[in-house]
């Protein structure tokens, strides 16, 4: 294992980790399967519930709700699921271009009243030229990002809340703005922004405007040095990635082979459109990987669904144990946070809080004990 422990990496290696699970799938565990116009706007509300309320009590941090013409509205979604439930964050996915700052931060500031603050945002550029035209978004992939930074230059200087707001830019001006609506939440003033992405201008607007990268793994050796820079720079990286668990690891391989062989040949080639059509360079990057590397990047680390579900079903594969280990070891190049999906998607969700994530707790607990005892038993704890 690559060993990048150092200044930079101390902080991650002592915080606790933060685990988050994705809403995308909650009642279809299979949807990624089919076709984006094959599948229902409309969600069932009894399943994002119960949803929401098992993760509660699976010791999930915060439930993504995702964005796109195949879902229904994550700012409205993640209000109506918010007052239903006590604990659970929702980290709201958000396309810069779909409507004014101003208006977006109004929307932001008024789930925050409704839940006690217990909304994040995740900003995306996009992903598929021809969705976005759906919504009147005609820029490339770089002017996306171009945007997105005058965006969400303009919501920060409104969660600051120094005075009216003007800016002049390429793609948005806001004249004397101000926003009687504040952000309401016991801890901070503005809700927590991660950008998801796994090009350099992601890497860019994540340094500029966000605490966390989200992206997509690759072994760990390969990323540790990738996000060293972003690391320094104090931002955060966690990784969106799917997970089966199973008692055994061998348990586990043979549900990763019955879901894939469950899957019909229509589904590779519904991705292998989506592939050809989409100039995110995280999805694009993960499909290449999946084509022409082994279908084990790590003993953990497959590839083999994501022919079948798209670049999010890159998978941690194992045991418990397995899992832990392989979380640990992502937190030892830099990692801090993880975003899961998962096959089944609730049931996993469950055996992950009852198996995998206390695990990792006494873990970390451990190595901290570790790290404080190799220092003489004072002073802070060193790298993990």
């Amino acid at each position: 294992m690559l060993d990048l422990r150092g200044s930079d990496l101390d902080d991650t290696a002592s915080r606790p980790l933060r685990f988050h699970w994705s809403l995308s799938s909650a009642g279809d565990t299979l949807r990624g399967a089919r076709a984006r116009s094959a599948q229902g706007g409309l969600p069932s509300f009894a399943a994002h519930l119960e949803f929401c309320r098992r993760a509660e009590e699976a010791g999930i941090e915060s439930l993504l709700v995702a964005f796109g013409f195949h879902r229904a509205d994550p700012i409205a979604l993640a209000s109506a699921l918010g007052v239903m439930t006590e604990k659970i964050k929702f980290l709201v996915a958000c396309r810069s271009g779909i409507f004014s700052p101003t208006y977006f931060v109004q929307q932001v500031n008024t789930v925050s009243a409704l839940t006690a603050g217990r909304i994040a945002v995740n900003v995306v550029a996009g992903h598929t030229p021809h969705e976005h035209g759906y919504y009147g978004d005609f820029l490339d992939h770089d002017e996306r990002y171009d945007r997105a930074d005058e965006f969400w230059s303009i919501c920060q200087a409104l969660w600051r809340g120094d005075g009216e707001v003007s800016f002049s830019g390429k793609h948005y001006r806001i004249e004397k703005a101000r926003l009687n609506t504040s952000f309401v939440a016991p801890d901070r003033t503005a809700p927590e922004i991660y950008v998801g992405g796994g090009s350099e201008r992601a890497e860019r607007l994540a340094a500029k405007h966000a605490s966390c990268l989200l992206r997509l793994p690759v072994p760990p050796e390969r990323l540790g040095e990738s996000i060293r820079p972003l690391l320094a720079q104090g931002t955060e990286v966690g990784l969106l990635v799917s997970m089966i668990a199973r008692p055994t690891r061998q348990e586990a391989v043979d549900a990763a082979r019955s879901l894939v062989a469950g899957l019909a040949e229509e589904s590779r080639e519904v991705h292998r459109r989506f592939a050809l059509a989409s100039d995110s360079v995280a999805f694009k990057s993960t499909y290449d990987l999946a084509a022409n590397s082994p279908e084990w990047l790590t003993p953990c680390l497959w590839t083999g669904a994501v022919p079948y579900l798209g670049a999010p079903a890159i998978a941690l594969v194992g045991s418990p144990d397995d899992l832990t280990a392989a979380i640990l070891e992502y937190q030892s190049v830099g990692v801090s946070q993880f975003l899961f999906m998962g096959w089944p998607d609730l049931e996993t969700m469950t055996y992950f809080g009852r198996e995998v994530l206390p695990l990792v707790r006494a873990r970390q607990a451990r190595q901290g004990d570790a790290a404080q005892f190799s220092q003489g038993g004072c002073g802070r704890a060193g790298s993990a």
